[in-house]
């Protein structure tokens, strides 16, 4: 009855007809559904992400060159590296859509450990509360199985090695900031939060269109909550 009861404690300021339709949820109905969404969201991003030009093609998550690199991006072309810049920005993206299928996994495995806690918080949150669970739950995880498929990738790049060469003296120097000091943490990283960019855009989307989910569970939920 816990997860019924937050159900309706966050819609106490909607209509008697929501608070209706809210009452008539099972327990296991509403958690049901809450984990349909979430598998639901996860799996489309992850499939948008993970293929080729998922990164590469996608202005809103895309890769670019690190701050220190961009500065001196202009230079490079003017010097005939303009093929090299650009064999670099391919390689790291590349490197992300290699690496984003290993999330789904985890994101199953996350929704499965799910507590009566945690899903009074997603049911009760914002629009992408589910999308901050998955960030409490897996970055870790996420972080260590992205990491070697980046390297692999960039190790293949020479402008990649020079980078962190340099780029780890100029940290001393205060020229480039520490968390782009290494090419591989950086695309780690960049990975990460494009990955987590799409599983909330698609949390949102659920949340304020369930119909077109195309679950029935979902529908009944997310429904009952707009209503």
């Amino acid at each position: 009855m816990f997860i019924r009861a937050v159900l309706l404690a966050s819609c106490l300021v909607l209509a008697p007809l929501a608070q209706a339709n809210l009452a008539s949820l099972s327990n296991a109905d509403a958690q049901a559904g809450l984990k349909a969404a979430l598998e639901k969201g996860a799996t489309v991003a992850v499939d948008v992400l993970g293929k080729t030009d998922g990164f590469f093609g996608n202005g809103a998550v895309k890769i670019p060159l690190p701050e220190s690199l961009q500065k001196y991006e202009k230079l490079m072309r003017q010097f005939g590296m303009g093929k090299h810049a650009d064999e670099l920005v391919l390689t790291m993206n590349r490197a992300a859509e290699a690496a984003v299928p290993e999330a789904k996994k985890l994101f199953s495995e996350s929704i499965k450990k799910m507590t009566v806690q945690d899903a009074k918080g997603i049911l009760s949150g914002g629009q992408t509360s589910g999308t901050d669970y998955f960030k409490r739950t897996t970055t870790d995880q996420l972080r260590l199985r992205f990491l070697p498929i980046v390297k692999r990738a960039t190790e293949k790049v020479k402008l990649a090695e020079k980078y962190n060469e340099y780029a780890g003296k100029g940290v001393k120097f205060g020229l480039v900031k520490k968390e782009h000091a290494n090419l591989d943490d950086y695309v780690t990283q960049k990975a990460l939060d494009g990955l987590f960019f799409m599983v909330a855009e698609e949390e949102k989307k659920i949340r304020q269109n369930p119909v077109q989910a195309g679950s029935n569970i979902i529908k009944k939920v997310f429904g009952a909550l707009q209503k």
